[in-house]
């Protein structure tokens, strides 16, 4: 009887083998490297993929005579400040381990901590403008956090020296729609081995990995040791903690299933359902038991309908619905407030019972609180500058920051007494107190321009005697839109700041 043998999968390394494979790939990766002034620019996330792109451009240049190494190659790694903390720790650690081993080898490589600026990191975005948990239809966080600064980083780059080299640890096997998009751009290679990049002109792409399985990327890993020091086999191990099930064996053969599946990123993301590498890793190591208050944090920000905590208003303070529904706006005041000191307690309690090397954890930094503090008491007007009140609540210790004196016109007390006096009229509270900040501000300029705008704006935004005051006016105004675009002679609508104009044929607006 004949035996249905599981068919073998395709490996990069069956024509030459593991030796033969890696020799070719080092000869083309010099050739490239020799052949112009353009530097590289390697992407480097600390994970398999990436770790092995790296390895073969740092057995590429440390083969090649020293007079011949002419030419910088930038290792970039971005940190989003909010990635996995133990991912985090591996890859800064790895690269000064691999700035100090460069040095003394004479490598033209220079390692860089990549991270987005203050006023986009995700905390900043969240709890400080206060926009909702990322969703697939409001995906806000990954131009800001990770995109940007190696964009920034690359352009840079391109100014200085007219065209950069990116040296990418991307492989069509990751997915289907990642194999149709490197095939794409391939045909519209202009030189040998090197693509064009979409967003990023004078870039080309380099991917030395692009035809290797999972498979071919561990067994390259586990049979070459790590030029700049670093172990892969603890690479392998941390791959083994976030795996759901346990399981992520040696790769020995090509039968031998790897645990390349697993997928690190950042702890507070809300795209996925959920974070099953820090839960893995919770759940097979009990030493990372103190990741525990971060992966119940992420749940809570994880809310299917979280019109509860948000706005009923857009972020400009206009009212819109769709189906009949208003679509909710940024996260209110006490929403915001409750994320940071949540964040704070977190950290405090992580520093407090987790091992000595996460005693200085940092899972939110002073600048952030400082723009926080200043989005709070200067855009919003909430000028009873609640956060170094939250800070020590939750943390024990005084707010670090800078006094804001300056930006306070008003005050605490004034603020108790205007609660007193408004009551649990929310709208009107804001309204009033946003109001009486505008024109304190303005109180002591000699010339109070843009008085009236902003007064007019506050006034536009909190006028509403509640939400459903709004809500009703906001169904009206949808009734007045559509009479009138069923009227005779009007070609179209301007509709601005809440109010409805008609367009007459051939009449200029």
């Amino acid at each position: 009887m004949t035996r249905n043998l599981p068919i073998r999968p395709r490996s990069a390394f069956d024509e030459l083998g593991l030796s033969g494979t890696i020799e070719s790939l080092v000869e083309q990766t010099q050739k490239l490297y020799l052949e112009d002034a353009i530097p590289w620019v390697v992407g480097y996330s600390g994970g398999k993929d990436s770790t092995a792109v790296l390895q073969l451009v740092w057995m590429s240049l440390a083969q090649l005579e020293p007079e011949k190494r002419t030419k910088p190659v930038h290792v970039i790694s971005t940190d989003t400040l909010v990635e996995n903390p133990v991912v985090a720790a591996w890859v800064t650690h790895s690269l000064n381990t691999m700035a100090d081993a460069a040095r003394e080898q004479g490598l033209p490589i220079e390692p860089h901590r990549l991270t987005p600026a203050v006023s986009d990191t995700f905390w900043v975005n969240l709890a400080g403008r206060g926009y909702p948990a990322p969703r697939p239809k409001f995906r806000w966080c990954t131009e800001r956090l990770k995109i940007k600064p190696s964009n920034n980083f690359i352009i840079n780059m391109v100014k200085s020296h007219g065209e950069a080299i990116l040296v990418l640890g991307t492989r069509k096997a990751e997915s289907s729609g990642r194999s149709h998009r490197m095939t794409e751009l391939e045909s519209k290679r202009v030189r040998d081995m090197l693509s064009p990049n979409g967003s990023l002109p004078n870039c080309l792409v380099y991917s030395p990995v692009e035809d290797w399985s999972n498979d071919d990327v561990w067994t390259f890993l586990m049979q070459t040791k790590n030029p700049w020091g670093y172990s892969n086999k603890e690479l392998l191990t941390m791959y083994q903690g976030a795996s759901s099930d346990g399981e992520c064996p040696l790769v020995v053969d090509s039968s031998t299933p790897s645990c390349g599946d697993s997928r690190f990123g950042c702890w507070t993301c809300t795209l996925v359902e959920k974070d099953k590498s820090m839960s893995a890793m919770i759940q097979n190591d009990e030493e990372k038991e103190w990741m525990l208050p971060l992966l119940e944090l992420r749940d809570e920000l994880d809310v299917q309908d979280d019109r509860h905590l948000r706005d009923f208003r857009r972020m400009n303070g206009s009212v819109q619905l769709f189906n009949g529904r208003n679509i909710p706006g940024p996260y209110t005041q006490e929403s915001r407030e409750r994320w940071v000191r949540k964040l704070l307690e977190a950290q405090t309690w992580i520093r407090e019972n987790g091992p000595a090397y996460v005693q200085d954890l940092e899972l939110i930094t002073l600048d952030e609180l400082e723009e926080i503090r200043r989005i709070w008491v200067v855009d919003k007007h909430e000028f009873e500058d609640s956060l170094p009140t939250i800070y020590k609540e939750a943390t024990g210790s005084e707010y670090p920051g800078r006094p804001l004196d300056e930006h306070l016109p008003l005050g605490p007390d004034t603020v108790e007494i205007l609660r007193e006096v408004v009551g649990d009229d929310r709208v009107h509270f804001e309204l009033v107190r946003e109001l009486l900040d505008v024109e304190q501000r303005h109180r002591s300029q000699a010339r109070r321009a843009g008085l009236f705008d902003s007064l007019t704006k506050a006034l536009r935004k909190g006028f509403y005697e509640n939400e459903g005051d709004a809500l009703q006016r906001a169904t009206d105004r949808a009734g007045a839109v559509d009479r009138l675009r069923a009227a005779d002679g009007l070609d179209e609508l301007d509709i601005a700041d809440g109010y409805v104009q008609p367009v007459r044929a051939g009449v200029e607006r």
